[in-house]
């Protein structure tokens, strides 16, 4: 075999034009290597299926108090040996021992493995409620077994009506526990009788005082659903292990507590128009962790009273972590709002998995309705969705909250005007979405101040929609998009740092209204900026 040897310059010349290739491919590649795809988490790795024994410590970007699994007496009451029959209603016989070994300062009553029919059970403090592995305990769909109404707070709003299916008021250090399963409601009055005539705030007469306002279905009259497991303004929750079947409603909705910890849970409720799965409402110092979900409506939910009656309670839900849990089917892989009166504060969600959810991380909020949410925070989620990656819903619908929900003219800031701010999204892996963003905020109360770093979106088939929003900025995002078209509609300081868009024909269109949109600017972006605008933008440089 003959070689050419080459001159020392064109070898010089050859090895310097390699490097800079090399060079410019390393930095293109850094540039869109933005934070290791593969350090985020699996659904293999997620959810129920992977419970550690032990509670981990958690780190999050705000104050949390240490979580410890609860410690009960050596009490033991088994609701067998109490006289429950499989097969017949034990509602008396559970309460009963609930009422016992609370009396006796608290323990452990069971559940045995078996088919088990109950009525509303309630809860006492130092109980730990457990359902052993093969324990089915089924609720009752007759009212009787619901009655007298208590203390309850229904989306939202405070009422007297049928509470939980497990319901608990004023308790502490309460658990339930096991691999057992719990059934809702069968169908009976319990689910007929349902109230259908109005939203919430309108069919409750919330001038009048709580202990009047009582829904307990006599002659036929309307009721509020109960939701599944409702402890009600009580403190140290601890929920671990069970399986939720069949709800008539929400599914797991601490009300008004301090102290609760979820884990190894997992609520199915595929169907159920309103089964939401967990719902933290205005409690405070939450962990949910290693929980799957599978649900007729949002999956993982933060709430905190609707409208007057939810600002006249003024609680919020705060310092809240949610880890390590799987949504599976829902509309919403974590949700805040829609009733958010009291406010949302301090969340940190990380190392979770949405698979085939709708929206990933979904925000909602309504003119009347007061609240919102500040010190939001998302981090190293995986997320494959049947539709919008990012959703800012503030309006809502003119069949809920009428003209209110039309964006124009805007309205008078008030008490109910309600406000979504600082938000910080990064590290996170969108493998598919309908839309990558979608922002539909309120004229007079924007969305502000929204933080998106090291994002991937490796399909989208729609692009980019910011209504009534300020201050935003993406830095170190990657998008692959079947459309080309970013909206802005009255959106301002906008700033795109180190972004990658892949588009159809490499080009951005834009569509630009509003005579407060300004200040949108691109920074090191490929492609470098829209070609076109359809009027002209003033950028601040």
């Amino acid at each position: 075999m003959t070689m050419k040897l080459i001159p020392k310059e064109t070898a010089f010349l050859l090895l310097l034009t390699m490097l800079l290739v090399a060079c410019s491919e390393e930095k293109i590649k850094a540039s869109h290597d933005y934070f290791p795809l593969d350090s985020l988490m699996t659904k293999d790795q997620v959810g129920a299926s992977n419970l550690p024994e032990e509670i981990a410590p958690v780190k999050a970007p705000f104050a949390m108090p240490e979580f410890k699994k609860p410690v009960f007496p050596d009490l033991t009451i088994n609701i067998r040996e109490k006289g429950a029959k499989e097969g017949e209603l034990a509602t008396r016989v559970i309460q009963e021992a609930i009422d016992e070994a609370s009396a006796q300062g608290g323990g452990k009553v069971v559940v045995p493995a078996g088919k088990w029919k109950t009525g509303r059970i309630s809860l006492k403090s130092n109980v730990n409620f457990h359902l052993e592995e093969g324990a089915e305990l089924y609720f009752s769909g007759q009212l009787e077994d619901f009655r007298p109404a208590v203390f309850t707070r229904h989306e939202g709003v405070e009422v007297m009506s049928l509470g939980a299916c497990i319901y608990a008021y004023q308790q502490e250090n309460i658990a339930i526990t096991g691999k057992g399963t719990l059934y809702g409601p069968e169908e009976g009055p319990v689910k007929e009788q349902m109230m259908t005539e109005d939203v919430t705030e309108k069919f409750v007469p919330i001038e009048k005082p709580v202990a009047e306002r009582v829904y307990e279905g006599y002659d036929g009259a309307s009721i509020f659903l109960p939701m599944f497991i409702s402890p009600t303004d009580c403190k140290d929750v601890y929920i671990e292990g069970v399986t939720l079947e069949r709800t008539a409603f929400w599914n797991i909705v601490p009300v008004y507590c301090d102290g609760v910890i979820i884990r190894g849970v997992t609520v199915n409720s595929v169907g159920i128009p309103r089964g939401d799965g967990i719902d933290i409402e205005s409690s405070r110092n939450v962990l949910i962790e290693y929980s799957t979900l599978n649900n007729g409506d949002d999956c993982f939910t933060m709430k905190a009273g609707r409208g007057k009656d939810g600002i006249r309670v003024n609680k919020p839900t705060e310092n809240v972590v949610v880890r390590y849990c799987l949504a599976k089917e829902g509309h919403g892989g974590i949700t805040i709002g829609s009733e958010t009166a009291g406010k949302i504060n301090n969340l940190y969600i990380h190392d979770c998995v949405f698979d085939n959810t709708g929206v990933g991380i979904r925000f909602k909020t309504r003119r009347p309705r007061g609240g919102g949410g500040q010190n939001l925070y998302y981090e190293r989620l995986r997320m494959n969705l049947r539709q919008t990656a990012f959703r800012w819903d503030m309006l809502g619908q003119e069949l809920y909250v009428g003209d209110l929900a039309k964006r124009k003219p805007p309205r008078a800031v008030n008490d109910l005007t309600p406000k979504f701010k600082d938000i910080t999204i990064k590290d996170i892996l969108v493998e598919t979405a309908s839309t990558f963003v979608n922002i539909n905020g309120i004229p007079e109360s924007p969305l502000e101040n929204l933080h998106m770093e090291n994002v991937v979106v490796k399909d989208s088939r729609r692009f980019f929609n910011a209504d009534d929003a300020k201050n935003l900025t993406f830095k170190h995002v990657e998008v692959t998009s079947q459309d080309s078209l970013m909206k802005f509609l009255d959106t301002r300081g906008v700033l795109f740092e180190d972004v990658v868009f892949h588009v159809p024909g490499g080009e951005i269109v834009t569509q630009i209204k509003g005579d407060l949109t300004d200040s949108i600017k691109f920074v090191d972006t490929q492609p470098e900026k829209p070609a076109a605008w359809e009027k002209p933008v003033y950028v601040n440089k």
